[in-house]
This record gives structure tokens, sequence and C-alpha cells, in this order.
């Protein structure tokens, strides 16, 4: 295949706001997580118990040159190991995202669907539990409902090492209050409340959140005629897996729009890896960080609204 064929393959792929979803059986419920954080199914093989882990955490193993550990994913959800029949083998799905690979232990692959984004509901405040939900969405895929499972959230809860840490802010040192207002789109509560804590560290004041892009992209059509639009948004930071529109929907939309074109947008996810980052590049993103690279958000930040703020001034006449 051509470059030209690749990008276009891309472009036919990118913006759409569809998911493919790899749908899998845990204690006979069915679950599903995005197609684009599996990196292989493999039969699951003997583990290694690692001492004093998570009960969920099984052990780890090493298929090849890196050692991988295994999350069971049935103590994780409803505390024991799922009952199983003489001779059976489950799977292990491998994953990658927020530059690891962690396998997680599921008795059964069902298939994938494709759908939209709108398709996918945020769970019910009722059923959802705030930031204890692991749940990022319930999909309909043909005559069934499908939840699809907060994974980085899962990985975050059993080793919050690996998540977002307000220190890499800290040791930046004294930072100055900034009034430049900065809008994201993250559905997850618990991000929601890390990323407003780290930015607010680092001297940024005026965050506005929404639970996913289509609350975002509403807002921002709201004010793209008004007078003093650069004044309400210099920045916009968004992820890319949210249900009723995702990032790279979001970020197309922004950028092909005459007057909303003019802010920059990162893209904030666990999912940035080579062909992602070029999805990103495709739909017009200035930036593209992975998620647990909070320090150098704020860098790349401070540097976007610098460079807003000039080229304001000088009316973006190279837009």
């Amino acid at each position: 295949m051509t470059k030209k064929n690749e990008k276009e393959g891309i472009l036919l792929e990118t913006g759409t706001n569809e998911i493919e979803i790899m749908k899998f059986r845990v204690d006979g419920e069915l679950y599903g997580i995005n197609v684009a954080k599996v990196k292989e199914i493999m039969m699951s093989e003997h583990v290694k118990p690692m001492p004093h882990a998570h009960p969920a955490v099984e052990g780890f193993f090493k298929p090849r040159e890196s050692l991988i550990t295994v999350i069971n994913l049935a103590i994780y959800l409803n505390g024991t190991a799922s009952p199983k029949e003489e001779n059976a083998r489950d799977l292990f799905i491998i994953t990658n995202f927020n530059k690891m690979m962690v396998a997680f232990h599921v008795d059964s692959i069902e298939g994938i669907s494709r759908i939209s984004w709108k398709n996918i509901s945020k769970p019910d405040k009722t059923l959802e539990n705030g930031e204890d939900s692991v749940a990022t969405g319930i999909a309909q895929c043909d005559d069934e409902l499908v939840t699809i499972l907060d994974f980085e959230k899962i990985v975050a809860e059993i080793a919050p090492e690996t998540s977002i840490k307000i220190s890499e802010v800290e040791e930046m040192g004294p930072r100055e209050d900034s009034t430049s207002p900065i809008v994201i789109a993250e559905d997850s509560v618990l991000l929601q409340q890390m990323v407003r804590a780290s930015l607010e560290k680092a001297g940024y004041k005026e965050i506005t959140i929404f639970n996913n892009g289509k609350e975002c992209w509403d807002y921002l059509t709201g004010i793209r005629n008004d007078a003093d639009l650069y004044d309400k948004v210099n920045v916009i930071i968004t992820d890319l897996e949210m249900p009723m529109m995702d990032g790279h929907r979001l970020t197309k939309l922004v950028k092909t729009d005459e007057k909303l074109k003019n802010i920059p947008v990162v893209i904030f996810s666990s999912l940035i890896n080579e062909q992602m980052f070029l999805k990103g590049k495709e739909v017009g993103a200035d930036e593209q960080l992975s998620k647990p690279e909070i320090g150098h958000l704020v860098q790349v930040l401070d540097e976007l609204i610098r460079r807003f703020r000039e080229q304001r001034a000088k009316g973006f006449q190279n837009s």
C-alpha cells in the first residue's frame, strides 16, 4: 500500500465517531473493550504468582521478551474466579495502553462489533456509583447490551503509580496563576478530578469540564459567534474514548469550523500509539499525549497558550 493510500485509509476511518468493540464474557456476563487497546489474544498460560499483590492480580508471565502482569477480571469484578469446566482453557486479552502491556484473564471471546459512539450510553447515576464506576458505557450490539469496561481505571486502582501523579507538577516548582480558560472533554469522573487538581496545582484556575465530546461540542457551538469567544476558550483538551462523541470526532469538528479552528486542541489519551497519532494528526490535533504524562501536559499547555495569544494578537493571519 502506498503512503497516499495509507493516508486515505486513515482519513476514512478517523473522525467518524465509531468504535470497534471486542466482546468477551466473564462469569456469563457480556463485556467489551475498544479494539484499539488490544494487542493480541492468547490462550491462558501458567502464571507465576506475585506475593502481596492485589487480589485480582494472578501474577505474571513472559510470553516473549517482556514480563506481563495478569489481572483476573472475574476476581476484580465479582470477588471470585469464574467456575471452570473440566479441561476448559480461558483466554488472555493482551492490552496496550498508557505505554504498558497488561493481560486480562477472561472466559471467552464473542466477536467484534463496529458501532457509533452515539449508541453508547453512560450508565445511569443509580448504577454508575460516581467515581467508583468501572463502566465507560453501555453499548447496544445487535440484541445484546454490552458493558464497556474502564480498563484504565482498573489498572489505576490496582497499581496507582501507573496513573496521573500530581507530584510531576509539584516537581516543576512555584508557578504563577493563569487566567487562560481551558475546556476539557473527559468522561471518567476519577480522571476529571485528577486532571483538574493537577492543572490547578500548575496555576490554571479557569477549567471547564464536560462529560463527553458531544457536551463539549454543544458548548463550543453555543459560544462560537460570541465576540469574546477567545476569552472563553484558549485551549481544548480531549480524551478519545467517550460516549456520544469521541475525541477524534470532536477534534475534526473543531478544526473544520472557521471560527473554532484557531483554538488549539490537545488529545490526552491512554491510546496514543503510532497508529492513533497518525489519526489524530489527520483530524488536526495540535498535540497528542499519553494520559499519565501530566507534567508534560502542563508544559504543552504553557506553549500552546503562549502561541495562541501571539497569533490572536496578529489576528490569526497565518490560519
